[in-house]
C-alpha cells in the first residue's frame, strides 16, 4: 500500500520555536489529479430540511458553518487538508487493516475533513464531529476520479492553537490519541498503540469477537486492527518512520520553514514522485497567543520543492481565490451519475497550468531552471519575512491581507510566465 500515500505532521512546544504549534501535510495523489485551493465563507443555514450534498451522499445540515480554506482534489466536495477561521487544521491519510474496506458509497475521509473544519472551533470538537458522522453515515466510496478504483479507511491529524489529536479508524470503529507536546506524525498505517485517550465504545469488544485480541494482554489498537508488528514500527524503513526521524532531528528548533523542508524531502520518500506524487502541500503556524493570527501556507501545485508556499490569513471579506480555483462544468451533474466521475474533464486552474508549463523548462533547460527557482525562492523568502513581521509586531494590515493569497499567486504566475515566454 506504500504507493498510495500521504504524510501529516504536527510539532508543539517545547519542540517548536516561539510557542507555536506547526502543522504540515503533503497530499500524495494520482499524478494527473489537480488540487485546488478554495475559500468558503462562514454561513448561516436557515432551512435545515435541505440536505447537504457531499461527494456521494446527502447528510443533515447544521445551523451554522465556519469560514474554511481547503486544498482539495478538484473533482470532489471534501478536502485532503485545510483550516478554519478558529485555527483548526485537519489532514487525512489512507489506511488499511484487518477490517475490510466497504465498497458502498458513504462519506469519504476527505468529506469528513471538510465537515470537521466547517462545524468545529477546536480540535477535540472536530474529532467529535467526525466520529459522530462516522457512526451515523459510515465511510466508503471511490477516492479517485475516472476508472481507477481507490478506496480506504482514514486516519486524521487534527490540530488547533493548544493541542492535537490523532484519530484512526477501521470502518465505524476508532481510537484517538491526544498530543499536548513534542512531535507526532501519521502516514498510511495505523499508529496508535496503547496510549488511547478516547475510543469507540465497542472498539475493544469488536476486536475480541474477531479474534484480533485475546482480552487479556494490554490492548494495542494498531496490533489488533492492522497487520503491523508495533515493536518494529519505529525501525521500519517506511515513510512513517522517516518522518518521525526528521521531526526528531529538529526537535526544539522546529519552525514553519523546518516543516517545509521536511515536506520537500525526497530521500525519505515524503516528497513523492511517480504514479502517485505530492500533488499539493500545506504548512500552518498556530500561535498559542490568541492575539496573533494563524497563518496557513499552501502550494496548490505538485512537488513542494518546485512550488511556492503562499500564505493565507483569515480576515473579513476575503477575496475569492480565482487563480487556484478549477473550472466547473455544465455537465458536472451528468458526470456524477453512476458510475460516478467516470469522465475526467480538464480541471487545471490558472496557477496549475503555468506551473506545469514551467516544469518543462525546469526539466530541460538547466540555466533557465536555476534562474526560475532562484526567483521562486526569493518570492518565498520575502513572504516569510513579511509573515514573521506580522507575528512579531502583532500588526495586521487587513486591507492588504484580504488579497494576500491571490496576490502571491499572481506573483508566482508572473515568474512562470516570464520564463515561459523568454
Amino acid at each position: 500500500m506504500e504507493p498510495c500515500s500521504c504524510d501529516t505532521f504536527v510539532a508543539l512546544p517545547p519542540a517548536t520555536v516561539d510557542n507555536r504549534i506547526i502543522f504540515g501535510k503533503n497530499s500524495d495523489r494520482p499524478c494527473d489529479e489537480v488540487q485546488e485551493i478554495v475559500f468558503f465563507p462562514a454561513a448561516v443555514h436557515d432551512n435545515l430540511k435541505e440536505l447537504l450534498k457531499c461527494t456521494y451522499i446527502e447528510i443533515d445540515q447544521v445551523p451554522e458553518t465556519y469560514a474554511i480554506v481547503l486544498s482539495r482534489p478538484a473533482w470532489l466536495w471534501g478536502a485532503e487538508m485545510g483550516a478554519n477561521e478558529h485555527g483548526v487544521c485537519i489532514g487525512n491519510e489512507a489506511v488499511w487493516g484487518r477490517e475490510e474496506v466497504c465498497d458502498e458509497e458513504a462519506l469519504l475521509g476527505m468529506d469528513l475533513v471538510r465537515l470537521g473544519l466547517e462545524r468545529a472551533d477546536t480540535a477535540e470538537k472536530a474529532l467529535n464531529v467526525i466520529v459522530d458522522l462516522l457512526e451515523k453515515y459510515g465511510q466508503g466510496g471511490n477516492c479517485a476520479e475516472g476508472r481507477m478504483v481507490f478506496s480506504y479507511h482514514n486516519s486524521f491529524l487534527i490540530a488547533d492553537r493548544n493541542e492535537a489529536w490523532i484519530l484512526e479508524t477501521a470502518g465505524k470503529h476508532w481510537a484517538a490519541e491526544k498530543v499536548q507536546e513534542g512531535v507526532r506524525n501519521i502516514s498510511n498505517q495505523l499508529s496508535i498503540t496503547t496510549k488511547i485517550d478516547r475510543e469507540h465504545p465497542n472498539m475493544r469488544n469488536y476486536a475480541k469477537q474477531k479474534g484480533w485480541w485475546d482480552g487479556k494482554k494490554e490492548f494495542d489498537f494498531t496490533a489488533a486492527y492492522s497487520y503491523l508488528d508495533t515493536a518494529k514500527m519505529m525501525i521500519s524503513p517506511g515513510r512513517y518512520c522517516e518522518g518521525y526521524k526528521l521531526l526528531n532531528k529538529h526537535k526544539g528548533n522546529i519552525t514553519f520553514k523546518t516543516m517545509m523542508e521536511i515536506l520537500r524531502d525526497k530521500p525519505s520518500g515524503i516528497n513523492m514522485e511517480g504514479e502517485f506524487l505530492t500533488t499539493a502541500s500545506m504548512v500552518s503556524i498556530l500561535p498559542q497567543d490568541s492575539n496573533l493570527p494563524c497563518i496557513h501556507f499552501f502550494t496548490g501545485t505538485p512537488d513542494p520543492e518546485r512550488s511556492v508556499f503562499k500564505p493565507f490569513i483569515f480576515v473579513p471579506n476575503i477575496s475569492q481565490l480565482l487563480d487556484t480555483s478549477s473550472p466547473t462544468f455544465e455537465f458536472e451533474d451528468s458526470v456524477k451519475k453512476k458510475p460516478h466521475f467516470n469522465i475526467k474533464p480538464d480541471r487545471r486552474h490558472p496557477l496549475y497550468q503555468k506551473h506545469q508549463q514551467a516544469l518543462k523548462i525546469l526539466n530541460n533547460k538547466e540555466e533557465k531552471a536555476k534562474a526560475m527557482l532562484d526567483n521562486m525562492r526569493k518570492l518565498e523568502k520575502e513572504l516569510f519575512k513579511e509573515m514573521e513581521s506580522v507575528l512579531q509586531n502583532k500588526h495586521l494590515d487587513v486591507d492588504k491581507i484580504v488579497n494576500l493569497f491571490p496576490q502571491c499567486t499572481k506573483d508566482e504566475i508572473r515568474i512562470y510566465k516570464s520564463n515561459i515566454s523568454s
